[in-house]
C-alpha cells in the first residue's frame, strides 16, 4: 500500500461504478483487502499509507477503526448492488492489522459475510508483526474464521533487524509460527527480505535456515527496495549506510531459492515460494491473474471489470466521508484494453504457469526470441506455447517485460 497516491479522473461521490465494469461482475474470482494503517513505530525502509499514534491526529483513532471499515463494506455492497459475489479472499494488510483487537477483525470479516458471503473455502489472511500477536489472540483469530496468517520477519540477524527499525527480536518470528500452528492455523507464511546495507551472506542464509526450521509452509523473500522519503533513503544519503548493491540482491536471491527449494518449497511467483499448491496466497493469486477485490480502508485500491480506484490516504479524511455517507474513493481510472494486456503480460509473467505466447504483440516478437535465446525462457513451456521463466529469467523479469511492452 503506497503512501502516494496516483492521478486519475474524479471518483462519484456515490462509489457509482461505470456500466463496463458491473457488466461481467461475477465472472472472475471477488476477493477483498482490508487496509488497517497503524503502526507502533515506522519501520526505516517503509514506504507504505501507515501512521503511529503520534501521526493520526484529531477525527482517527484505531478504538473507531472497525465501525468506520464496516461502513465501507456495506457501501460495497450498495454499489455492487445484487450482484451474486461471493468473496473467495480476505486479506488484512497494514500496517500492523494485529494492533487492532482480535474482535475488531472478526467483526470486519462477518461484515464481509454478511454482505457478500464468503465462499465455503475462502482464504482468510491477516498480517501481523511477530510481536504483536501472541497465542490466546492467534486462537481468537482462527475461531473467527482466518485460515492463513503471515509474519513480518525480515531476517534472524539482530544487526539486520537494527537497520530496518524492526523491534522483534531474531526469534520471535519462529516462536509466533509455532503459536500459530497451535492455535489451529494451516497456512503461514513468513515475510524476509534481503539485501539490507550490512547483511552479509552467511547473515542472509542464517535467515533463509532460521526460516525454513520455523516449520512455514510459505515463504515470500524480496529484494530491500529504497524508497524516497524514507528514513532508510535519508541514511544512504547521508552516508551512514551504503546502498544496496543490486548484483548482492542477486546472489541472495539464488541462495534463498537454493535453500527453500531443497526444503520442499517451489516457486510459485518471482517473489513467493510454498510446499504445495494449497499453500499458495490465493489472494495474491488473484491480484496476479486479474481478478476483482475491493480494497477497504484509507489508500486503498480496487478493481472491478477494468476500473480501478483508490480511496484518501489519511485515516481521518477517509472517516470523515464515511461518516456523510459520501465515497472514500480519492480518485479512479477506466483501463483501456490495451492497458489492461499490459498489466496482464507484467504480472503473469512472473508466475510459474506463465504467459501465452498468442498474447505477445508482434511487435514484441524479437524481443522474444531473444529471451528465449538467452536463457530466460524455459524451452519446454515455449513448445506448448507459454513464456515461463527460468531462474536466470526470475533475476531479469523486470528488464524482460521492458522488452516485451
Amino acid at each position: 500500500m503506497p503512501s502516494t497516491l496516483p492521478e486519475g479522473e474524479p471518483a462519484p461521490a456515490s462509489g457509482e461504478l461505470p456500466p463496463s465494469a458491473l457488466r461481467s461482475l461475477g465472472e472472475r474470482p471477488f476477493g477483498c483487502y482490508v487496509h488497517v494503517p497503524f503502526c507502533v513505530t515506522r519501520c526505516g525502509y517503509c514506504d507504505f499509507n501507515t501512521y503511529t499514534a503520534a501521526e493520526l491526529g484529531p477525527g482517527a483513532s484505531q478504538r473507531d477503526y472497525a465501525d468506520t471499515a464496516i461502513q465501507e463494506v456495506r457501501l460495497a455492497r450498495r454499489v455492487l448492488k445484487d450482484a451474486d459475489l461471493p468473496v473467495t479472499t480476505v486479506f488484512f494488510g497494514g500496517g500492523t492489522p494485529t494492533l487492532l483487537p482480535a474482535r475488531d477483525l472478526a467483526r470486519i470479516l462477518r461484515a464481509v459475510d454478511a454482505e457478500f458471503g464468503l465462499a465455503p473455502d475462502a482464504e482468510v489472511t491477516t498480517e501481523a508483526n511477530p510481536e504483536s500477536v501472541d497465542q490466546a489472540y492467534l486462537e481468537e483469530l482462527r475461531e473467527a474464521g482466518f485460515t492463513r496468517v503471515s509474519f513480518g520477519m525480515q531476517s534472524a540477524r539482530e544487526h539486520v533487524l537494527k537497520v530496518l527499525d524492526r523491534r522483534h527480536t531474531p526469534g520471535r518470528a519462529a516462536q509466533a509460527v509455532q503459536e500459530a500452528r497451535k492455535a489451529g492455523f494451516e497456512h503461514v507464511n513468513l515475510d524476509l527480505i534481503y539485501g539490507t546495507p550490512g547483511e552479509s551472506e552467511a547473515d542472509w542464509r542464517v535467515s533463509l535456515e532460521a526460516a525454513i526450521a520455523a516449520g512455514p509452509d510459505h515463504v515470500s523473500a524480496y529484494a530491500l527496495i529504497v524508497e524516497e522519503g524514507t528514513r532508510l533513503a535519508a541514511r544512504i544519503r547521508r552516508g551512514e549506510v551504503p546502498m544496496p548493491d543490486d548484483d548482492v540482491a542477486a546472489d541472495r536471491y539464488l541462495l534463498a531459492d537454493r535453500l527453500l527449494a531443497e526444503a520442499g518449497f517451489a516457486w510459485y511467483e518471482v517473489s513467493n515460494w510454498a510446499t504445495s499448491p494449497a499453500a499458495r496466497c490465493r489472494h495474491n493469486l488473484l491480484y496476479w491473474t486479474g481478478g476483482d477485490w475491493w480494497g477497504v480502508g484509507p489508500g486503498a485500491h480496487s478493481h472491478v471489470g477494468g476500473t480501478r480506484w483508490w480511496n484518501v490516504k489519511h485515516p481521518a479524511a477517509y472517516a470523515a466521508r464515511l461518516a456523510e455517507g459520501v465515497s472514500p474513493a480519492h480518485a479512479r481510472e477506466v483501463l483501456a484494453e490495451e492497458d489492461r494486456e499490459v498489466e496482464r503480460l507484467m504480472l503473469e509473467l512472473r508466475l510459474d504457469s506463465g504467459y501465452p505466447l498468442a498474447g505477445v504483440r508482434p511487435r514484441a516478437r524479437t524481443a522474444v526470441a531473444r529471451a528465449l535465446g538467452d536463457g530466460l525462457l524455459e524451452p519446454e513451456a515455449f513448445k506448448r506455447g507459454r513464456m515461463v521463466l527460468t531462474l536466470r529469467g526470475r533475476l531479469l523479469a523486470d528488464a524482460l517485460v521492458r522488452d516485451l511492452v
